[in-house]
């Protein structure tokens, strides 16, 4: 295990109280994804986009080894429930997205000798498994440009139904209104 993977594991469990196999696929997965587009590490506004279909403790180590933040607006989470995350050179305007290998919980075994209890055989196997071996390597194109999913800083519009504030250029507009998604759409809650 290099340094840099090791000090990228322990910042990640510092911060979420201890390290898992999930922790190490992100922190594995951010370094992979950003080595191939030849992106530096921490990203930027300008540098990339980071896209993970879930939350959790995968997310935790994506952040730590790209310094990606959900604030900096360079990590998005799409929660699909799959450990996958889609890099975005934002330069150049290419997007790779990696997954892990169907069969790496068991090609961890592998690279884990004498560890017979699996979650265990995962947590070492996967910080030394190459990148090839662990994850699956996909050029992709965004349905939505970058920019948009980025938007910027100062743009607010005013939902005519709800009277909510709406940024980063995420209203609509119905019937010649500006609304919110959750009154245009419905959300995740209904009032009670």
């Amino acid at each position: 295990m290099s340094l840099e993977l090791s000090t990228l594991l322990q910042k990640s469990a510092s911060e979420h109280s201890h390290l898992c196999p999930r922790q190490v696929l992100g922190v594995r997965m951010g370094l992979a994804g950003l080595a191939v587009l030849g992106v530096e590490i921490p990203v930027t506004t300008t540098t990339a986009l980071v896209i993970i279909e879930t939350g959790g403790c995968f997310a935790d180590g994506i952040r730590a080894a790209t310094g990606a933040t959900v604030g900096h607006r360079t990590l998005r989470v799409e929660d699909f429930g799959k450990i996958a995350g889609t890099f975005t050179d934002l330069k150049k305007g290419t997007s790779l997205r990696l997954a892990p290998k169907s069969d790496v919980r068991t090609r961890a075994l592998a690279y884990a000798p004498g560890e017979e209890r699996r979650y265990f055989a995962q947590l070492k196997g996967y910080q030394v498994i190459p990148d090839e071996e662990l994850f699956n390597f996909q050029w992709v194109e965004l349905t939505m440009p970058a920019e948009m999913i980025i938007s910027h800083q100062n743009a607010r519009a005013l939902c005519a139904k709800c009277g909510e504030e709406i940024i980063n250029e995420r209203e609509v507009v119905v019937e010649e209104k500006v609304l919110c998604q959750t009154c245009a759409f419905g959300g995740y809650y209904q009032l009670g």
